[in-house]
């Protein structure tokens, strides 16, 4: 399938993609903030940047859009056009993506990772089930879990 679009109109549409301050993470941070919780940003010091670090207790919390990291959820699908580029491209994000949780966890932080169906699309469960479930695991003790659509939260 060819795209719609020539291919400078296209690459100026990919630059615009934020890698940071995105709206799933803003609404992540919004509402910890709501509940007490206070956090650093984006620390250049820790591996993989996370999107929320909470130096006291110890965590970290990644916000994944569910296209970028390859989520097995209903808002991923392979692109149809330059397929070998996205399977590379994703690919890689995924490796990286668990190097940098391995990383974490050797230097002993604790691993949240929040996928974009959690925050939209029709499996999402209501906003503030999401949000007592990130406080509930920031003052748990379990050292990796995830969130998801379909009111799917798992810890490890």
């Amino acid at each position: 399938m060819a795209d719609i679009v020539d291919t400078a109109t296209r690459s100026r549409m990919m630059a615009g993609i934020k890698g940071k301050n995105t709206r799933p993470e803003i609404v992540i941070r919004q509402g910890l903030h709501r509940k007490g919780y206070r956090f650093r940003l984006h620390r250049a010091d820790l591996p993989g940047k996370p999107d929320l670090v909470f130096p006291s207790r110890h965590a970290v919390i990644m916000v994944h859009g569910c296209f970028w990291h390859q989520h097995d959820c209903h808002l991923f699908k392979w692109p149809s056009s330059r397929r070998e580029f996205w399977r590379s491209k994703i690919t890689r994000n995924r490796q990286k993506d668990a190097e940098t949780e391995s990383a974490l966890l050797r230097k002993a932080w604790r691993v949240l990772t929040v996928w974009e169906c959690a925050l939209k699309g029709r499996t999402r469960p209501p906003m503030e089930q999401v949000i007592n479930q990130c406080a509930a695991w920031l003052d748990g003790g379990a050292w990796r879990a995830e969130i998801s659509g379909n009111n799917q939260a798992s810890a490890r």
